[in-house]
């Protein structure tokens, strides 16, 4: 029988949401509780939802804390996502950082792809250094370090595998990079060992302290933000600013933007794509 969610419910869910992952699901999208976590309220034998809040608000044991979050986490990505922030980089960004490096203004490059789903962004970042290293005796793999995180465990347990079927192998994936960095092995492609090691991946909730990350000279932080509140999207974009270097750039997705919610950020443009450059 399917449960369904009372008004009244949806304001105790909403809230207990949002607390633990950041998400804030809209007032017209009551829905979405409804459909995501209705089995799981079912499974732990409640009745209603409200039920289900009262028994588990308060002391939620972490594997159903995690699979609520599971459940209400948008997972879509693909390779190169957009093509824009992956040029930036290649065009941009890679060929300044080898200048420094050279110059001997630079010994390390570090990245952290923030929401990193199933680990398509964090891998392209990595296939692009492997293949800048390819043409610049400049840069080293050392020099390199690529963090990936997601609050999900679910994602990031694929991610770290490297497995992915034969349709997520070729949503954005250039023949030429499928070829030279993964194995077919039947129903699935193996990402290759010299990328996956390029990848840290750890589960990290962007409602926790960044200072323990360390700094970064790049954060990709994109088609997350638009499921925050407009007082975390504020809070998170001010923490990414104090943990860039100085000139620092920041990603975001194609259809989000940061000048409602900070002004720490100078927007740049290249070939039609956007960035940011924190003020330091």
């Amino acid at each position: 029988m399917d449960i369904k969610l009372q008004a009244e419910e949806f304001a105790l869910i909403r809230r207990w949401v949002e607390e633990i992952s950041g998400i804030s699901v809209d007032d017209r999208k009551g829905y979405l509780i409804e459909n995501r976590l209705g089995g799981l309220v079912a499974e732990n034998r409640c009745s209603s939802f409200g039920e289900f809040y009262q028994k588990f608000k308060t002391g939620c044991p972490p594997i159903l804390r995690d699979r609520i979050i599971d459940q209400m986490t948008t997972n879509e990505t693909l390779w190169f996502r957009d093509m824009h922030p992956f040029n930036i980089f290649k065009e941009i960004l890679l060929p300044a950082y080898c200048q420094e490096i050279a110059a001997g203004k630079r010994r390390t490059i570090r990245v952290w792809s923030s929401a990193c789903s199933t680990g398509q962004e964090p891998y392209s970042l990595a296939i692009l250094f492997l293949e800048a290293i390819r043409t610049n005796n400049q840069l080293k793999r050392g020099m390199i370090e690529i963090m990936a995180s997601d609050i999900s465990d679910s994602v990031l347990a694929q991610a770290k595998s490297g497995f992915y079927d034969k349709i997520a192998v070729n949503r954005g994936l250039q023949a030429e990079y499928r070829s030279r960095y993964f194995t077919d092995e039947g129903r699935l492609w193996h990402i290759a060992p010299e990328v996956k090691e390029m990848v840290k991946f750890q589960k990290f909730n962007l409602q926790d302290p960044f200072m323990k990350l360390g700094s970064f000279d790049i954060i990709f932080c994109r088609n997350v933000a638009i499921y925050f509140s407009e007082k975390f999207k504020r809070e998170l974009f001010a923490k990414y600013a104090r943990i860039l270097t100085k000139g620092g750039i920041l990603f975001l997705g194609s259809s989000e933007s940061i000048s409602l919610y900070s002004n720490e950020y100078d927007m740049l443009e290249h070939n039609k794509g956007i960035y940011y450059r924190v003020r330091k």
